[in-house]
């Protein structure tokens, strides 16, 4: 079973939130800081982070950008109605997703179910060998979820992978950003395709010599993304 790691300065969200989840039968870690979440990270086996942004010492923000600098695990981030751009500023470091507080406990379940799904996908090696998969330079090996580029090792989390996979399975083929986000995410796009922008970024960062003009991972003006073979 996995084990989760609930980061909030409030006791009473924490406490709320191992109510959510411990009749999955989840492990269960709790931090009231970010440098308490780096300690039990450093120290323990986790598969999935629930993080506050807005906390004293070291916020989510922080904490979530250093965690990407020794660890993929999916980062979920929990954030209040009012901290739009804090949101989007933790997907550019490297968050995964977010749920909005009060939370949904259904909604809680989904999110947390959907991300470890992906990370147990993308550290799973299938029986069968599906070889590999080729857009000019950027080949993805689903046999052991790697991502080089002309050679090079692109260091992906599980969503970028997810949706790259997708769309080099695809390629050609155009995906607007709710068919991205309900294909990937594997749920209903209700006002969250914005975290597909992100992660497009950030993939146009780590498999495109240069992001502003890309050969690979192209934009359909008004339609969508799609693959392209890098000509």
């Amino acid at each position: 079973m996995y084990n989760i790691l609930i980061c909030d300065d409030q006791p009473d969200i924490v406490n709320a939130l191992k109510i959510y989840l411990a009749p999955e039968g989840y492990t269960l870690y709790e931090a009231f800081t970010g440098r308490e979440a780096l300690e039990i990270m450093e120290n323990n086996d986790i598969q999935l982070i629930l993080m506050d942004i807005m906390m004293p010492g070291m916020d989510g923000i922080t904490a979530t950008a250093k965690i990407r600098e020794f660890s993929n695990v999916p980062i979920i981030l929990l954030t209040a109605k009012s901290e739009t751009e804090d949101k989007v500023l933790g997907l550019n470091v490297g968050a995964d997703d977010y749920i909005t507080k009060p939370f949904v406990p259904v909604e809680v379940l989904a999110r947390v179910r959907s991300q470890l799904r992906r990370y147990a996908k993308l550290g799973s090696r299938p029986e069968e060998d599906r070889g590999l998969i080729t857009i000019g330079g950027v080949v993805l090996d689903d046999r052991t979820k790697t991502v080089t580029v002309e050679g090079e090792r692109a260091n992906l989390t599980p969503t970028e992978y997810a949706i790259l996979h997708l769309l080099m399975t695809n390629p050609g083929k155009v995906y607007s950003t709710k068919n991205l986000y309900e294909s990937v995410w594997q749920e209903a796009a209700l006002g969250s395709e914005g975290a597909v922008a992100v992660h497009i970024r950030h993939l146009r960062e780590k498999i495109e010599i240069n992001p502003s003009e890309p050969r690979y991972l192209k934009v359909v003006w008004g339609q969508g993304y799609k693959m392209e073979g890098g000509k």
